[in-house]
């Protein structure tokens, strides 16, 4: 059972965050150096972008983490660490600048940058902010989230309690995540922190688990970053008997990270850039959970689709087009589908035909803010979710003078 609190990830025991401007942004309203520190070594676990152009944060901490260990994190916004000459050597200094003020191995720091890529990366202002940034760790949750976005409107975080083995658990995770989006294997950048005690190995085996059905079904415009990243570090401070087999145990953190990725993935598709509303696919009846999915993504990247929802057109047929071209094993004569929002519901197609229904209240189901598009395509036991968003005109305006 997971109970929903405040503090992000400063909400398990033992981790403290911070934020400021430190002068890689023009704007200096905004922050764009964020630290969140474990009091003692956690183990830990990382999933990146499958894009072959990598940014050279990702290679660091893959490097860094190898042996399971971890006790920071620092992340640049305003700026990608990406196809920089000295890319390796800036995400390095980072590590080192994080050793130096914290007393901790370099090794044990997890790097990571967004924003532009390709412009010059300069350590100064990191480096000239580090006294700033360390003096204000403590349960400043919200100042790391502000320091993480790009073209994120609002902050994405959330937290929760549950229970192992009856001891009581905190598990809180902030993430950044507006355009770019459609991964490979985790998305954008999230940062999870927990004081459940999980072995390095099981905590690798909940996260890469978890992402086929979170983060995976994320889609806001088709492009797979260079920078995505997602990792966990669980210090075990609540003192649980430590998880290093599958079991109860570990099927109640797995249900507690996937609480924490799920919420965070609505958050990101909602937020998606220029976005108005957020969709939320709903697949049932395939013959397996691959398909479902296969699905469920195929639906809400399907630009037309996209914009008819911005439109609020019920426009069914895009719905049957993208299950068409998935590459999915479904009969699209077994197809249903259904709109429903807070206005209520309608059915627009049963098995892959129109049927009458009210144009006028289907226009107002898709008016709302938050869309499930629920398809059911046969009698299987295959399922599953995806999050996107409508495609607006100013997604374009956005990304039109993204650099400038």
């Amino acid at each position: 059972m997971l109970k929903q609190i405040n503090g992000g990830v400063c909400a398990a025991k033992g981790f403290s965050a911070n934020g400021i401007h430190c002068g890689i942004r023009k704007n200096r309203t905004k922050r764009d150096l964020a630290l969140i520190f474990s009091e003692i070594p956690a183990t830990a676990a990382a999933v990146y972008t499958q894009n072959l152009v990598k940014g050279a944060p990702l290679t660091v901490t893959k490097n860094n983490i190898s042996n399971g260990v971890a006790q920071a994190v620092i992340c640049n916004s305003g700026n990608a660490n990406t196809c920089n000459a000295n890319g390796i050597e800036i995400a390095e200094q980072m590590c080192e600048l994080v050793s130096g003020k914290m007393g901790i191995d370099k090794s044990d720091v997890i790097v990571a940058s967004t924003g532009v890529i390709g412009q010059p990366l300069e350590i100064e202002p990191i480096a000239n902010g580090m006294d700033e940034l360390v003096a204000g760790l403590g349960n400043n949750n919200d100042f790391a989230c502000e320091a993480i976005m790009t073209t994120d409107t609002r902050q994405k975080d959330i937290a929760f309690e549950f229970e192992v083995g009856g001891v009581s658990c905190k598990i809180g995770g902030i993430a950044k995540g507006s355009g770019m989006i459609h991964p490979n294997m985790a998305t954008m950048l999230v940062f999870v922190t927990t004081d459940c005690a999980i072995s390095a190995d099981m905590l690798q085996k909940a996260l890469s688990n978890d992402i086929l059905t979170s983060f995976n079904m994320v889609s806001v415009d088709g492009d797979t970053s260079t920078n995505d990243m997602v990792s966990v570090m669980a210090n075990g401070m609540a003192n649980n008997a430590i998880i290093d087999s599958e079991g109860a145990d570990f099927d109640a953190f797995c249900e507690a990270l996937h609480g924490v990725t799920s919420y965070l993935c609505k958050m990101i598709a909602g937020d998606g850039e220029g976005a108005t509303k957020l969709l939320e696919c709903k697949v049932s009846g395939a013959v397996d959970d691959v398909n479902a999915r296969i699905i469920a993504k195929s639906v809400i990247c399907s630009s037309l689709f996209k914009a008819a929802m911005f439109g609020a057109d019920a426009n069914w047929g895009r719905v049957l087009c993208a299950i068409g071209y998935s590459g999915a094993d479904v009969d699209v004569n077994a197809v249903d589908v259904s709109f429903v929002s807070a206005k209520g519901g309608i059915t627009v197609c049963v098995n892959g035909a129109g049927i009458p229904f009210s144009e006028e209240k289907a226009k107002d189901i898709l008016l709302q803010k938050e869309i499930q598009i629920v398809i059911k395509v046969g009698d299987g036991v295959g399922k599953a979710i995806a999050w996107g968003c409508d495609l607006t005109y100013d997604y374009v305006k956005i990304n039109g003078d993204y650099r400038t």
